[in-house]
């Protein structure tokens, strides 16, 4: 009885690592205009260093839109006897989704825009990622 007390335990610690190690993308939909936009960024909660972020956009009819630039801004606010942090990536388009890189550089809450420009037009998505 106690090995299998012992064995069922292991069995569940295996389990929640498995699960830690598989989480999901932390992931945004939302419009921008006349757009739907879905953002995935490869590690859920942001990571201090190199965050992987895949953009994909759709229009009103649901095509996928591949003749955009994609800026993805973020930014963290000034706080006392620290200065604001502001960066800026280019999205580069892959296959149909733009795919960018967000090195954040501290821990704490930043500010994300992902600015469409078509044309003439600028849509954005604004959303808070909090980075560990």
């Amino acid at each position: 009885m106690k090995d299998v007390k012992k064995f069922l335990m292991v069995l569940m610690a295996i389990v929640f690592l498995c699960g830690v190690a598989y989480a999901k993308d932390y992931e945004v939909k939302k419009k921008a205009g006349d757009y739907d936009v879905e953002i995935k960024i490869d590690k859920n909660p942001p990571v201090v260093g190199n965050n992987n972020v895949e953009i994909e956009i759709k229009d009103a009819s649901g095509k996928y839109v591949t003749d955009a630039k994609v800026k993805v801004e973020y930014s963290m606010p000034a706080m006392p006897g620290m200065p604001a942090m502001d960066y800026k990536t280019d999205a580069k388009l892959d296959g149909d989704k733009y795919k960018a890189v967000m090195d954040i550089s501290m821990s704490g809450s930043w500010n994300v825009v992902v600015k469409i420009t078509r044309g003439d037009k600028t849509s954005k998505v604004k959303f808070s990622v909090d980075a560990q």
